[in-house]
């Protein structure tokens, strides 16, 4: 029996079928500071996949300039493209 909490969680999302129940899970498990850092994310990650500098990111989404370079380094490391891709059909 696995005793980490993250890859139970990782196990039950992966289950899900119907993303209501996925947002009642995260609404349960994160607070609306946390949802917005995480929708904050991704508006960073759509930036700059379309050449927005990191200084007007910064400045358009009021964050500071280390947030977008976390957001840029965590792009250089991670394939974000298939979450860039939802995104941008959920919102024109």
């Amino acid at each position: 029996m696995s005793t980490d909490p993250y890859h139970s969680l990782l196990n039950h999302l992966a289950s899900c079928s119907d993303s209501t129940d996925i947002e009642m899970l995260l609404n349960a498990l994160l607070t609306d500071k946390e949802q917005f850092e995480i929708a904050n994310r991704i508006r960073i990650f759509d930036l700059l996949e379309r050449g927005v500098t990191q200084r007007e990111i910064s400045e358009q989404l009021g964050v500071g300039i280390a947030t977008v370079s976390r957001g840029a380094k965590a792009m250089q490391i991670h394939d974000v493209s298939a979450l860039l891709a939802t995104h941008r059909e959920v919102n024109g």
